[in-house]
């Protein structure tokens, strides 16, 4: 059988705290511009991570548990039960759900394997869900 390429999907969970605020604002400005989201508030996010590969002689295009285990050690020791605000590596950052996903892209990418990261996705709520392809733009299918 011929292998093609495939994507493969895993879900996790981080729970967090954080405020949006930019330092450069005046605090009535983050108000403006952040809403009630100033104030320190969490969220149960959810983190999915896509990677892509073609299937080996044992039918895997990546080993899950070594997946799971990369972003354990790469995103979610250092945000689960966090202040994000105060992780250093998303030092600088202003905590937005559009910044995070970068910021996890870029923090993942560095751990994969070449290649491999096609998709980062962290859904913040139930109504928001943010995602980055690496240059931005999802590819067409």
């Amino acid at each position: 059988m011929e292998n093609k390429p495939v994507r493969l999907t895993t879900r996790a969970h981080f729970s967090a705290a954080h405020r949006l605020l930019n330092p450069a604002f005046s605090e009535e400005k983050n108000e403006a511009m952040y809403g009630r989201c100033i104030r320190q508030h969490g969220h149960n996010y959810q983190l999915e991570v896509t990677v892509r590969g073609t299937p080996d002689q044992n039918g895997m295009a990546m080993d899950l548990s070594a997946l799971e285990a990369t972003i354990n050690a790469a995103v979610l020791n250092l945000v689960d039960h966090r202040d994000l605000n105060d992780v250093p590596a998303l030092g600088g950052v202003i905590t937005t759900g559009e910044n995070l996903v970068q910021s996890f892209w870029r923090m993942l990418s560095a751990a994969l394997p070449p290649g491999a990261l096609h998709r980062v996705a962290v859904i913040e709520t139930a109504k928001n869900r943010f995602e980055y392809f690496g240059d931005g733009i999802p590819p067409k299918e």
